[in-house]
This record gives structure tokens, sequence and C-alpha cells, in this order.
């Protein structure tokens, strides 16, 4: 199954699920069908709905799955939005990649993932503008798996990692690296800026995504392919990430893990920056000053 958040008629942001023509938001969906899903995808994750949604939707009898065709909003209509825009919890990891450590001429961390933590007035959704803060005269930008949390969670293994990911999506993540480059105490404050994390548009279960290892996470400007890796190339895979994530503070529902990016590049005023991941949507942004 894949979810978005898309925007509606005066500015709302409205849950909706994505078919194979379109989207169809769960307002409408609740409407034509007369059910109750969460409108939100928050909410809907914070409830542990994503399952039973799925469920639901498989079992749809033939008539249901027609009438859904008079609510779908064809895919060249469809705007979307961030999948929501206040989580609990955003985590990022660098330099999980060993390749994308030598971009910053440090060492990659191979026995702890190297993580931070960002606020969410950083969220911005796919074509909205990155914003260039005077403060900074270089600023990067990376594409990155990204892990939504379905269900809180505790002190788990590796192996029931995958239980509490709820699905999948693709993010790009800025920083301003001429201020972590002076001091790697500034490190919050370079990763913190308004605009600097995007992600949606969609959320793939982990059904839908296939073989993870095997996803190509591409960092992409103005259409150009700058760096490529696959997931099985992390230091730390997914679901390491999540364990050890899970051992430092109770995950939540909505918290999201970006788990690192095979390389970043330098974005300027009126470039485009991409991410592109093997069977996702793309995620893109242009990039304007602030």
């Amino acid at each position: 199954m894949r979810l978005a958040t898309v925007k509606v008629g005066g500015g709302g942001e409205i849950a909706a699920v994505v078919l194979e023509d379109g989207v169809a938001s769960l307002g409408a969906i609740n409407d034509l069908l007369n059910a109750s899903w969460p409108t939100d995808l928050l909410s809907l994750l914070e409830e542990g709905r994503v399952g039973d949604l799925r469920s639901w939707l498989r079992g749809l009898g033939e008539v249901a799955r027609e009438e859904l065709a008079d609510v779908v909003i064809p895919f060249d209509r469809v705007e979307y939005a961030p999948l929501y825009r206040r989580p609990r919890k955003i985590w990022g990891i660098g330099l999980n990649y060993v390749e994308h450590a030598g971009d910053l001429s440090e060492t990659a961390p191979s026995e702890e993932p190297a993580s931070f933590m960002r606020p969410d007035t950083t969220i911005i959704g796919p074509g909205e503008e990155i914003l260039l803060p005077e403060q900074s005269e270089r600023v990067t930008g990376e594409a990155e798996l990204g892990l939504i949390i379905g269900r809180e969670a505790r002190n788990l293994s590796e192996k029931d990692a995958p239980s509490v990911v709820a699905g999948l999506t693709t993010i790009l993540d800025m920083t301003a690296e001429d201020i972590l480059r002076r001091n790697p105490r500034y490190l919050t404050r370079a990763k913190s800026f308004d605009t600097f994390f995007s992600f949606g548009p969609q959320l793939l279960t982990l059904d839908e995504a296939g073989e993870i290892p095997d996803l190509k996470v591409a960092t992409v400007l103005n259409g150009e392919v700058q760096r490529v890796n696959a997931v099985s190339n992390m230091t730390f895979s997914p679901w390491s990430l999540v364990s050890f994530h899970s051992k430092v503070m109770t995950l939540l529902p909505g918290d999201i893990i970006s788990t690192g990016t095979p390389g970043a590049v330098q974005i300027r005023e009126g470039d485009v920056l991409s991410c592109r991941i093997d069977g996702f949507e793309p995620l893109s942004n242009p990039v304007s000053k602030g």
C-alpha cells in the first residue's frame, strides 16, 4: 500500500491512498463507503491503523472498488504535501555510507551510528522551496531513505525492528556545511534551519517497497545523478538503526529515522534537488534564497 498527504481546496492537507490511476483522500473514501478512517496520516499512524487500512482495502469487493474511481484525483492534478508536519522526533544518521564520510574528510563510525535530532520546523513537502539561510555560504543537500515508525517501541532487537516500521519514504536532508566545518558542536544549528528537511511524497509499506537492501538511493541535482549507492552498503542497516535508537529513547508512531545519504551536493539558488529511490515516487524541491 502507498499513502500520501495531498493538498485540497482551501489549503487543507489530507491523507490519501495512492491507487493505480491517482489518489483517493481518506475523507472521500469515508464519505463514499461509510467508513471512519482518520483523515490525517499522523493520526492514522498514532492509532496504529495503517495495517488495518491495508487489509480493509484488500478486502473491498468489486463494486466498492469500482465506486472508488468516482473519487480518484488523477496524478496530473495531485499536489502533494509532506506526509505530516508534526512528528515527535526526527532522527538523522550521519556518515552511514563509508564513501560519504570522505566528503567531509571524516572517518565513518564503525561501532555505533552517528545520530542527531532536528526540530519539526525544518519540515517542507514536495515542491516547496528550500531556503538558503543568510548565515551560510555553502549549503549541501542529501537524498536519503526514511523509516516511518508505526507503533510505540523500546529496547527492540534487530530481528523485531521491522514489526514497528509502518513504511518507508524519500527524504532530502540539508546541511549548512560551512557552519558545521567550523566546529562539529555546531551540528544541530547546521541541520536545523527552516526548510532543511523535505519528506514524502509517498509512504510505502514494507510489502510494497520490495527487497530493502537492494534499493538504490540517489542524490540528484537539476536532473543529473550526483551520487548513488545501495542500502546494502550502509554501515548500519535500517533495522539496526531502529533497534539502536529504541534503546536510547522510546520510539513513537510518526517518528522518522533518516538513514543517511550516499553523498551530498552543494545547492544554489535556482537549483532543483531530488531524491530518487527504486520504485518510489521521486521527491524534488526548488532552491531559493531565504
